[in-house]
């Protein structure tokens, strides 16, 4: 009985996750709110903060719910710099099929720039590991010959995150126009080319 119950408290615990993420995207962090969330997920607002004690403590559980989706589908525990920039353009490839995971993350990194907002510290800690972990990658590729042994692997791990950042941000704009996936795939296309060895 006792896990058939703590089942079902993470099945509930999932779906306000879920109804929140769609709330925070449509909305951003000030504009949410806890009633609509309660009533879309069938829940008095003292239920829903019987899961989660106040909007910013649910809002980085939403996410940090984001992150682990995409650690699940990726993993991003790769081998080289190439092996990097093929999961790159699949986790593009993929962003362009859930506009709503997209808005959240482009609404609540436009607004963490402020110090006071609860997601600042969360979407600094994400670029830096970002930038740590395709810097890195990129480094192997060059120190295992695949890829210039010269190159600023600092500087190309900021201009494909600022690719990917900017591009989303077009494409929510503007999707019938902006074809995000095939931009992005060219521009690591070109880019595996101006950085192998021959």
């Amino acid at each position: 009985m006792k896990r058939r119950g703590y089942a079902t408290g993470e099945a509930r615990r999932e779906r306000i996750l879920a109804i929140a993420l769609l709330e925070f995207a449509e909305n951003g962090y000030r504009g949410a709110s806890l009633a609509r969330i309660a009533e879309r997920a069938e829940l008095t607002q003292a239920g829903l903060l019987h899961h989660f004690k106040s909007k910013e403590r649910l809002l980085l559980a939403v996410l940090d719910y984001r992150d682990e989706m995409d650690m699940r589908r990726y993993g991003f525990d790769v081998s080289d710099g190439q092996e990097m920039l093929k999961m790159l353009v699949d986790v593009v490839e993929y962003n362009s099929r859930v506009p709503g995971l997209v808005q959240l993350f482009s609404v609540i990194s436009g607004e963490a720039v402020t110090a006071d907002h609860p997601g600042h510290e969360w979407a600094r800690n994400r670029y830096h590991r970002l930038r740590e972990g395709v810097a890195a990658a990129l480094r192997r590729s060059a120190e295992n010959g695949q890829f210039r042994a010269d190159l600023d692997a600092e500087a190309h791990a900021d201009r494909l995150i600022a690719m990917m950042d900017g591009l989303q941000t077009q494409w929510l704009l503007d999707p019938d126009r902006v074809d995000m996936p095939t931009i992005f795939r060219g521009y690591v296309t070109d880019l595996a080319a101006a950085l192998r060895t021959s």
